[in-house]
């Protein structure tokens, strides 16, 4: 699995925990609609400060986002 795939696999269950609509974490992230659907179908990768923000949003660390990506890719 690539590691955008995960990335978008843990990004979208990450949000819906949280549940957010992709167009309710865009927003309160101020980022576009689609760029959320677009991470979470492993057609962008995110930046640090993108990561850093929408993990704000979601009320969890960084490093616990990349810990299951981590996981769910294999390393």
């Amino acid at each position: 699995m690539e590691i955008s795939k995960a990335f978008g696999i843990v990004l979208k269950k990450r949000r819906n925990v949280a549940g957010l609509s992709q167009e309710q974490l865009a927003l309160q992230c101020d980022l576009d609609r689609t760029y959320i659907g677009l991470l979470e179908r492993a057609q962008r990768q995110p930046s640090i400060t993108t990561i850093f923000t929408i993990c704000e949003v979601l009320k969890i660390k960084p490093h616990e986002l990349i810990k299951e990506v981590e996981n769910l890719y294999g390393i």
